[in-house]
């Protein structure tokens, strides 16, 4: 269906589905899959390791210094996995 939106992962506020960055927050990877940060395939916060690829799927935040799931933000806001 053209233009239909789904919700940010983050704010909440309507994204367009394809979209690469939420325009109401600014976060990327706002709708659909988690995607791992080296093939693009989906995980799921639970895994430990992409089933693509076998990137490991856990980091050490370099902002708070917590280990957590190698999503696009950590808890504390801070982005993860940036190239």
């Amino acid at each position: 269906m053209p233009g239909y939106q789904h919700p940010c992962r983050y704010c909440g506020e309507l994204a367009p589905a394809d979209a690469a960055a939420c325009p109401a927050c600014g976060k990327v990877n706002p709708c659909g899959d988690l995607r791992c940060h080296k093939c693009r395939a989906p995980v799921k916060e639970t895994w430990k390791a992409c089933a693509g690829c076998g990137l490991k799927l856990e980091t050490v935040c370099p902002k708070c210094g917590k280990t957590v799931f190698l999503g696009d933000y950590c808890a504390c806001g801070a982005r993860l996995g940036e190239k």
